[in-house]
């Protein structure tokens, strides 16, 4: 698995969490907040950690964004730092940005800047995104225990069109399939539309992977890190 390398804005509860997990994997992290207490209190555990204050220009620039391959702006408790960072950070153009959203009404904002993902911490635990960010095309993961998940995955190219044997899911990558989801968007009376799941029932051995499907698959995690990143 290929380690990356973070910059998370904000060591507040969610931030600091998702930053240690994040460094715990393997990746190189730099968690920046402006109080140096949350800093302190994170660099034994976050691989850098840094006081600054993430809404001056001339201080993030400073700052390796070419080598960075997310940043995640995880300032919860003020909403307008959270904007302004979030909006530095995408004209600095970032490779993968992702903002937490505080209200309906921020995350229009964000939508509005042009982040490329949303993080709700109230509905979405560190655990969840720090598999999301490692494992590649999950859409979204359940923990059971600290060595076996169930994940979302969106099929990979190389998969369309096979069944789950022929692609050795169970003989080769030792992972079971529980189901596949299809997304449909459904055009509403007034004009506006939505996209609607549908489960297919239980996988077998026999189910053909589709392109658009939504596999769901539980295992060891390392063996789901080796499937995702294979």
């Amino acid at each position: 698995m290929k380690n990356l390398k973070y910059i998370i804005v904000g060591l507040g509860s969610f931030g600091a969490s998702i930053a240690e997990k994040l460094t715990a994997q393997g990746n190189e992290v730099i968690g920046i907040d402006s109080n140096m207490n949350k800093v302190e209190a994170h660099k034994e555990k976050i691989s850098h950690t840094i006081c600054m204050d993430a809404m001056d220009e001339h201080t993030v620039a400073g700052l390796p964004l070419k080598e960075t391959d997310v940043v995640i702006i995880a300032i919860g408790e003020d909403q307008g730092a959270n904007v302004m960072a979030t909006a530095l950070f995408k004209n600095m153009q970032v490779k993968r940005l992702i903002s937490r959203s505080i209200n309906p009404l921020h995350e229009k904002v964000l939508q509005a800047i042009g982040v490329d993902e949303i993080v709700h911490p109230e509905e979405e635990t560190a655990e969840r995104w720090a598999k999301k960010l490692c494992l590649n095309n999950v859409v979204d993961s359940f923990e059971l225990n600290k060595n076996y998940s169930i994940i979302e995955i969106n099929v990979p190219e190389k998969y369309i069109g096979k069944t789950i044997q022929e692609i050795g899911l169970g003989s080769k990558h030792h992972l079971l399939a529980l189901t596949t989801i299809k997304e449909k968007k459904v055009n509403s009376l007034v004009g506006t539309s939505r996209i609607e799941e549908h489960i297919q029932g239980l996988a077998t051995s026999k189910t053909l992977l589709e392109k658009g499907d939504i596999l769901v698959v539980y295992g060891q995690n390392r063996d789901l890190e080796k499937f995702t990143n294979n």
